[in-house]
């Protein structure tokens, strides 16, 4: 593993896994900017990543975050990306190359729970993949992508952003 400055850390995981939360607390920790992807693509598509799948549908979705996130300029800063990072080798390798990969590993029962909680929520995963199909395809990408692992079922936002910056430190 390739050791980086850690002014630049990249949080990937699945929906709900507390990428924005524990986001903006760590980056708030570190003295660094946050720096949500999901956000980026809504804004250059003046649409909601909802409103992108079901009118370009999810390949385009991949397509878009993948030109979005290999082309944004990377400062100091905590980026919360979008859970389908690990499906594009060219943004994982640049994460890699730029920043520090933590992966906020949640069960299946705390995603599908905090889905529930957000219906507005969607899942970039084509309409004939459950929840359980699109969780057992990404989990081995983010433990391979992975620098860091960080479980996140049974902490506090607060309390995960604080075990990041403890294990960045160290």
């Amino acid at each position: 593993m390739k050791s980086h400055p850690v002014d630049v850390v990249s949080l990937i995981g699945m929906p709900g896994s507390g990428k924005s939360t524990v986001g903006v607390l760590l980056a708030k920790r570190l003295g660094l900017g946050f720096v949500d992807t999901d956000l980026l693509i809504q804004q250059q598509e003046q649409a909601t990543l909802a409103e992108i799948i079901a009118a370009k549908g999810h390949e385009a979705l991949r397509h878009i975050e993948e030109q979005v996130l290999v082309d944004m300029a990377v400062g100091p800063s905590v980026i919360s990306t979008g859970g389908s990072v690990v499906y594009s080798e060219a943004i994982m390798q640049r994460l890699a190359e730029q920043s520090h990969i933590v992966y906020l590993r949640s069960t299946l029962a705390t995603v599908e729970y905090r889905i529930s909680l957000a219906p507005d929520r969607g899942i970039a995963s084509p309409g004939s993949h459950t929840l359980q199909d699109v969780y057992n395809e990404r989990v081995p990408l983010y433990e391979r992508y992975a620098q860091m692992i960080v479980d996140v079922d049974a902490d506090t936002p607060e309390t995960i952003a604080g075990h990041i910056a403890l294990g960045l430190d160290s």
